[in-house]
Formats: C-alpha cells, sequence, structure tokens
C-alpha cells in the first residue's frame, strides 16, 4: 500500500518562502515520476510540477524561476522549494506518485496574505 504525506504548508506573507515535504511509504519505484499539484477554491486542480525518477524537472509557467522540486529517493521524499510567494499562490498543494496507477496525498494548506 502506497501512501503519501505532505508537510510543510502555513501562511506566509507575499515574498516569502516555504518548503513543502511529501513523505511516500509503501513499495515504490525509484524511477516512479512524482509531481506538485495545487488546487484554489473554485478551482480545478493544476499541475505545478514534475520531476522523474532521473531527475528531469517541468514546471507550470506560472511558477517557473520561483520554485523548485526536487527528490530525495533513498528517504522516498519529494520537496517543493517556493520562493517569492504571491497571494495568488493561495491553494491546497497535494504531491502525487505513479507506480501501478497514480497515489496521492492528502494536501497541505498554503496561504500567502499580507
Amino acid at each position: 500500500q502506497v501512501q503519501l504525506v505532505e508537510s510543510g504548508g502555513g501562511l506566509v506573507q507575499p515574498g516569502g518562502s516555504l518548503r513543502l515535504s511529501c513523505a511516500v511509504s509503501g513499495s515504490i519505484f525509484s524511477i516512479s515520476p512524482m509531481a506538485w499539484y495545487r488546487q484554489a477554491p473554485g478551482s480545478q486542480r493544476e499541475l505545478v510540477a514534475v520531476i522523474t525518477g532521473g531527475g528531469r524537472t517541468n514546471y507550470a509557467d506560472s511558477v517557473k524561476g520561483r520554485f523548485t522540486i526536487s527528490r530525495d529517493s533513498a528517504r522516498k521524499t519529494v520537496f517543493l522549494q517556493m520562493n517569492s510567494l504571491r497571494p495568488e499562490d493561495t491553494a491546497v498543494y497535494y504531491c502525487k506518485i505513479t507506480v501501478d496507477r497514480d497515489y496521492w496525498g492528502q494536501g497541505t494548506q498554503v496561504t500567502v496574505s499580507s
């Protein structure tokens, strides 16, 4: 059984930073792609960033240059470093891993407000 637990969300002022973590338990492959998504109230869930097992990354245009996704395969953890945060980054952030199917975490709230 694959389970994901996100942490690191919270309230931050515009221009601030947060680092999200997603710890994975269960049988996964080191090559399994992992991703961060977010969903704001009244909006659809959208892809924020993805990282392959080989370390290739891709980002939504709205976060390029501000967010960085990384992974520690030995610890089965994926991170999302978020800098220069904006109010429009406010959302629930979810991590996902694709093994035999997609597995999702429960989400962590990020609120950017002064």
